[in-house]
């Protein structure tokens, strides 16, 4: 015997022996009684009946997916409308003064409207197939003005604060003065 030979390895403890090997099926006691309304024989047949189900499970039809497709797209396309409210009620308590927030919540009201009206194609393209690219064009149309309601509220919050010039004092640097018709002088 060499003094360099490998010492065997320890059992593995019982735990992971019980993880490999199935338990074995136990026998229901036979002192204690069913419950009411339990029969052994339902539960094995409603067991094989759903499994006969999700096997018998057929492929949803063409005109079935683009309906799916076609409900989802005018989720996506009303979800800028469910944003309306909250952004209302925070331009509403962000006040009216010139503070960081209220410019950042103006700016994000301002850019992410533009943003969903550029990127319309795109938020659409998952839902065009050959059966839903008719009938998606007014969904589009829809999410468009969606957008155009936001950017309604982003503009309403910018004139609200004095910023958006719809004063005649606005534009003074551009107007003239008027020439006087007559002119008066007082004698003394």
């Amino acid at each position: 015997m060499s003094s360099h030979e490998q010492p065997t390895p320890a059992p593995p403890p019982q735990w992971v022996i019980d993880l490999h090997e199935p338990r074995p099926i136990r026998s229901k006691p036979s002192g204690i009684p069913d419950p009411p309304g339990f029969t052994p024989s339902s539960t094995s047949s409603k067991r094989s009946a759903t499994a006969n189900k999700k096997a018998a499970r057929t492929r949803p039809s063409t005109e079935e997916t683009d309906t799916l497709k076609l409900k989802k797209a005018w989720e996506v396309a009303l979800a800028p409308a469910k944003q309306l409210p909250m952004n209302a009620i925070m331009m509403y308590m962000s006040g009216n003064t010139l503070q960081i927030f209220s410019i950042m919540m103006v700016w994000m009201l301002f850019t992410n409207p533009i943003k969903g009206i550029f990127g319309t194609e795109q938020a659409f393209t998952r839902y065009e197939t050959e059966g839903t690219k008719g009938r998606l064009w007014g969904v589009k149309v829809v999410y468009v003005l969606m957008q155009l309601l936001a950017l309604g509220l982003g503009l309403w919050k910018v004139n609200s604060m004095g910023l958006l010039p719809n004063t005649r004092s606005d534009w003074l640097a551009w107007e003239t003065s008027r020439e006087p018709t007559e002119q008066a002088i007082f004698a003394l």
